[in-house]
């Protein structure tokens, strides 16, 4: 199976709910790193899997609509604790709705929230 990979990096804020989490439970920010992992079994017609440049450009504009903000006061993250594996599946789901290749069959994404931590969240899109 081929792998396309391509990351950004960002600051958001957040604050941990619903149970006592320490300092995690107060707003703060956070340097996410984001990486999307396309996969599929056949490239195109050009030897690729999928536009590297569809990719930044779809990626980037997720990125910019989620810097600087405080994921808590978005409407994705109501009633939900603001935690890395929400924000992998909201920000996963939302990319795939914008990568179009007929030769996708997996989505998989990570975001880190320090050099340490991370959750991901992997879907099957395309055919």
């Amino acid at each position: 199976m081929y792998t396309v990979a391509v990351k950004r990096d960002f600051v958001a804020q957040h604050f941990l709910i619903g149970g006592d989490w320490g300092p995690e439970n107060q707003w703060h920010s956070h340097h996410y790193v984001v990486e999307v992992q396309l996969c599929g079994q056949t490239l195109d017609q050009h030897g690729y899997l999928v536009d590297i440049v569809d990719i930044e450009k779809n990626l980037e504009a997720l990125v910019a609509f989620y810097r600087d903000k405080t994921l808590n006061d978005l409407p994705e993250f109501a009633g939900r604790n603001p935690s890395i594996e929400h924000f992998a599946r909201i920000f996963a789901q939302a990319l795939a709705q914008h990568i179009q290749a007929p030769n996708l069959s997996r989505l998989r994404l990570k975001i880190w929230e320090n050099e340490i931590a991370w959750a991901s969240y992997e879907l099957a899109i395309g055919n």
